[in-house]
């Protein structure tokens, strides 16, 4: 803040304290009398005097309340004449005395006030001290800046400045009065260029309320702690806050087609621009299926042609600029086409990039996600691999349960570089488990349609390849006809889990599979492992 803005309130405040009087008016009171009871010291330090004469007996009294907690871990309060920052020299005299009062402090870095009490002859007589310190312009410095500074874990730790574009918004959040957006210096969010400002507040610290506080290839100067959060450069979450805010000449006001079809079409990007001309600028990997087709600058209208889609769900970010007395602004939006569901692994679903995209899984629901107070989130497992399914609609209306074999569609997405699957749907249990002893799965019928999840000790493996083994509850003996690493494992992928896992003899097996009778021998078939206990455990 600059000190024209200072100088305003150092005014008003001397005013409160002397009311009408100049600083050289003596202040009467009957028994006590002051040269001022106003005392100002400069910033850098100093010490000035006040002329007391007390026609009894005078001290401060110990009004400011300080607290430390002692060895013992106990708060104690103790008072005292003068705050920390401030020496009275004398404290207390006797009566008749003419005598100067010395005020004195070191060098101030933010405006301090104090207001002292002096006691003489039951009457008290109030001392107002100020000593004014202007504050520094803060030191703004760029995103790219601010993200060397995180990379090479030299950011202090207090708030910093920091100016760039918004590139991204994730949420503007009025249920819970914060946002989370990147920001970086050109308006790209591009590979190692952004910084994400995580659950910050709006204008001077103040509650979002609306959800449209700010867009897109706004630039702003926000305020924060830079933290290092497992890779990720950030603002500590709540320490942020939007300082100052320019908005953009250019802005997206709507796309006619919020999601183009597999067959391809046009989708025409309606734009209010303020500045001169305008611009588009298409990511090169989305080149191959969509262009500009036409451009009209003085009704702010873009089309775009997009190519029939033959994968899955595809989208891109397309920036629009223009330019203003040397300067250019931006902003962004997302046009999106539909695909088809890609039916893959749970691997295949990992390695797959972060987007759009409509993936189908099927396995077994091995846990529920406890962190999700909404219970529409659990962890999903097949031969390939395990993933977090976060928040399925449509999970708890279905009443699955651990041990089901389930199908969910979403996108691939991530949380702090953690893949999870996301804006998914519950499709179908395609088979309800139900867990039952050993004995009770000897007695069932023979069904490839109904599987049934089976604990017991391993007392033999006859084939280590395939998971030929035995399971016993100690009195009955079930043969189950290969243990895989989870659901859909065919060809090699059926070999060899067995030694991989380190299941041995004596360990506590669970399985999950359908019952089928083999030449006379009851068997537990399509084995899908869902656990294991070691020997001893």
């Amino acid at each position: 803040m600059k000190l024209k803005y200072y100088i305003p309130v150092l005014a008003a405040v001397v005013a409160l304290f002397t009311g009408c009087k100049s600083d050289d008016d003596p202040i009467y009171l009957d028994s006590v009398q002051l040269s001022t009871t106003f005392v100002a010291l400069s910033t850098e330090g100093s010490a000035t005097t006040v002329r007391l004469n007390a026609a009894g007996d005078w001290a401060f009294d110990k009004v400011d309340a300080r607290t430390v907690t002692n060895e013992a871990g106990e708060k104690v309060t103790t008072y005292h004449e003068t705050p920390e920052w401030l020496t009275v020299s004398p404290l207390s005299g006797v009566a008749g005395q003419d005598i100067e009062l010395t005020f004195s402090a070191t060098e101030a870095t933010a405006t301090r006030v104090a207001m002292l009490k002096l006691t003489c002859g039951g009457q008290t007589q109030e001392i107002n001290v100020m000593q004014y310190a202007q504050e520094a312009e803060p030191e703004v410095i760029t995103t790219a800046q601010a993200v060397a500074m995180i990379k090479a874990g030299t950011q202090p730790a207090s708030a910093v400045y920091v100016k760039g574009i918004v590139c991204r918004i994730q949420e503007i959040s009025p249920q819970y009065g914060n946002a989370t957006f990147f920001i970086s210096d050109d308006g790209t969010y591009g590979d190692g260029n952004w910084l994400e400002i995580y659950r910050g507040k709006w204008l001077n610290g103040a509650n979002y309320t609306t959800g449209d506080e700010f867009a897109v290839g706004d630039e702003m100067v926000v305020k924060g702690v830079l933290i290092d959060y497992n890779g990720t450069p950030e603002t500590s979450q709540g320490t942020a806050e939007v300082v100052s805010i320019t908005k953009s000449l250019i802005k997206v006001d709507s796309l006619d087609v919020a999601q183009l079809p597999i067959e391809g079409g046009i989708v025409n990007a309606a734009l209010t621009c303020k500045g001169d001309g305008i611009s588009v600028e298409i990511p090169t990997e989305a080149q191959s299926w969509l262009s500009v087709v036409g451009i009209d600058t003085q009704s702010g209208n873009v089309k775009f042609n997009a190519q029939p889609n033959n994968g899955g769900d595809r989208s891109c970010t397309v920036t629009f600029r223009t330019t203003s007395g040397g300067k250019d602004y931006a902003a962004t939006a997302v046009i999106a086409q539909k695909g088809a569901i890609l039916k893959v692994n749970v691997a295949d679903f990992l390695a797959a990039e972060v987007g759009g995209t409509q993936y189908r899984l099927t396995g077994v629901i091995t846990s529920l996600y406890a962190s999700d107070k909404q219970g529409k989130s659990f962890y999903i497992r097949d031969y390939s691999g395990e993933t977090l399914v976060y928040r399925a609609e449509g999970f708890i209306e279905a009443g699955a349960k651990v041990g089901d074999v389930v199908t969910v569609v979403g996108q691939r997405g991530a949380y702090k570089d953690t893949p999870q699957l996301v804006s998914g749907t519950f499709e179908t249990v395609n088979y309800s488990v139900e867990a039952i002893s050993i004995a009770d799965f000897l007695a069932k019928p023979d069904s490839k349609e109904v599987y049934y999840m089976v604990s017991g000790t391993i007392d033999e493996i006859a084939n280590d390849t395939y998971g030929n083994l035995y399971l016993t509850d100690g009195t009955n003996r079930l043969y189950v006809y290969g243990c895989y690493s989870g659901y859909g494992a065919t060809g090699d992928a059926r070999k060899g889990f067995i030694g991989q896992a380190g299941i041995a003899v004596g360990d506590r097996l669970t399985m999950i599979g359908y019952k089928d009778t083999y030449n006379g021998t009851i068997e537990l078939c399509g084995g899908i492992y869902l656990s294991h206990e070691k020997a001893g455990e």
